[in-house]
């Protein structure tokens, strides 16, 4: 099959894009006055000075040249970065509202439009976002009920990481299954086992489409679309994947349909088609088919793979730094003995609860945070920002900021813990992002979080194969992950 890598695709794009002449010397004269940042190049802008494959590194570098704020042109389109925690909050929370839209994103219009709720705007964004808070606190976010889903699927975590006899095992499907479930839960009111197919299947869309985000021709995508489209790559394949993960939704409440009762919801998914049958103005605008494909395919992918993620980091930590691993563990034993964790536990264990936000911290797993855009023209710090233009709150450069880090690129849990050893919060500790865009799942991950890993803690200890360093280089994708690494659960009673 014909293929091209990316720099002879970048090559194309640039020598094509000179031939036609497409290019207006400078179209954007609405954005002269946005902050200093390179010189950018005809039709590149200045993409030769950023790693498409790990932008935020690039993004981080530039800062130290151009200050928290600057502006970078990628492709054809112009895009401010805020960098540290004191830019971004200064944007997305005392500006809130100007800073509340998000760009319209190529790669993601192609396959959702402006449905769901992580890149829709306006009216439907609010419907959506105001209906899924509302329907994750009437199914337990927060409350006895989900955390007891939590613990009866920690249980069965426990069990199968049992079976392995202390011998190595990767750890990732359990992992993401043992999530995916509670999501699945709120959404579907079903559980899979963890060998399940059609589990698999659906956690293979999800996966496969974060590591194909971060590559350089889906990145290149969202720059160019017009001429890489036609081209082969990971854009035909997310689109692909994203169609079959919709195509299982759309059978899924196309069955629920049937038997609906409007009094009585199983799960989001009922609840939602409830709103279609209320004959309100909305029930039409915004509560239609497509809204309800994509916000439930997003809630699935969101609510799996990033806490997923940050335990599996969390496991490799503990065997990187097995007396920081004890050191939980003494705690556990003090405070919950061999009983089942609960969340009233965690303000009685703040080493725990220091070591979870600093897993978080350190494994920087969304480092570029979810872009946003202006709603309006707004002068910020001086500058004219122009409506419309794309914002990347840089998360990575929060989470190792210096001024509120002591040791930002160490695993260091002091961070979250004051002189006398009880835990202190960290204002720049924001992994969900802030604002009006934070993530719709904090509560609902935190919970997950300390439930899990304090479960795992209390039944293992960690190691990792005899004669073997742990890595903890990320893996490539449009999140930062771990490795594929075998690990050893030694039980501990």
């Amino acid at each position: 099959m014909f293929s091209m890598d990316p720099v002879t695709i970048l090559v194309s794009v640039v020598v094509i894009l000179f031939l036609v002449k497409v290019y207006n010397n400078q179209k954007q004269e609405k954005g002269k006055n946005l902050p200093p940042g390179p010189r950018p190049f005809p039709f590149i802008g200045s993409m030769h000075l950023i790693d498409l494959k790990k932008p935020h590194i690039s993004f981080m570098e530039l800062s130290k040249q151009y200050g928290p704020v600057y502006t970078i042109q990628l492709g054809m389109s112009k895009t401010v970065i805020l960098c540290g925690y004191d830019a971004v909050k200064e944007a997305l929370i005392n500006h809130a509202d100007e800073f509340a839209d998000r760009p319209k994103m190529p790669l993601f219009y192609k396959i959702e439009k402006d449905h769901g709720i992580v890149f829709s705007n306006g009216e439907s964004w609010k419907a959506m976002r105001r209906f899924t808070l509302a329907r994750l606190r009437d199914y337990g976010m927060g409350k006895k009920g989900i955390e007891d889903k939590i613990n009866e699927e920690a249980e069965c975590l426990v069990q199968t990481f049992r079976s392995y006899g202390g011998k190595p095992f990767d750890n990732r499907v359990i992992l993401n299954a043992a999530v995916a479930n509670i999501i699945v839960s709120l959404l579907l009111n079903n559980r899979f086992e963890y060998d399940d197919p059609t589990l698999l299947n659906l956690m293979h869309l999800v996966n496969e489409n974060i590591r194909l985000m971060g590559t350089p021709m889906a990145r290149l995508y969202d720059m160019f679309p017009t001429l890489i489209d036609p081209l082969p790559g990971a854009h035909h394949k997310i689109a692909e994947y994203c169609e079959q993960l919709h195509e299982f939704m759309r059978q899924k409440f196309t069955k629920q349909r049937k038997d609906l009762d409007v009094n009585h919801h199983r799960n989001l998914i009922d609840a939602f088609l409830a709103k279609q049958q209320e004959g309100k103005p909305e029930s039409t605008l915004y509560f239609h088919d497509e809204n309800l494909i994509t916000l439930v395919a997003q809630l699935f992918g969101a609510g799996m793979e990033t806490t997923s993620t940050t335990l599996r980091w969390s496991l490799l930590i503990m065997i990187k730094y097995p007396e920081i691993q004890k050191k939980v563990q003494k705690e556990i034993e003090k405070v919950i003995g061999t009983a089942q964790p609960k969340l009233e536990h965690r303000k009685q264990m703040p080493y725990t609860d220091a070591v979870v936000c600093e897993v978080q911290r350190f494994g920087d797993i969304v480092p570029t945070n979810l872009p946003h855009a202006t709603t309006c023209d707004i002068t910020f710090r001086g500058y004219l920002i122009p409506k419309g233009t794309t914002i990347v709150p840089l998360l990575s450069s929060i989470l190792k900021d210096k001024a509120y880090f002591a040791k930002p690129d160490q695993f260091y849990p002091e961070h979250f813990l004051d002189a006398d050893g009880k835990f202190s919060r960290n204002d720049a500790f924001i992994p969900f992002s802030a604002g009006k865009r934070s993530c719709a799942g904090e509560g609902l991950a935190k919970m997950e979080l300390f439930l899990f890993f304090t479960t795992l803690l209390q039944n293992f200890t960690f190691q990792a194969l005899p004669g073997t360093v742990v890595d903890l280089t990320p893996a490539l994708g449009s999140t930062n992950a771990p490795l594929p690494q075998n690990i050893c659960a030694i039980p501990r009673n």
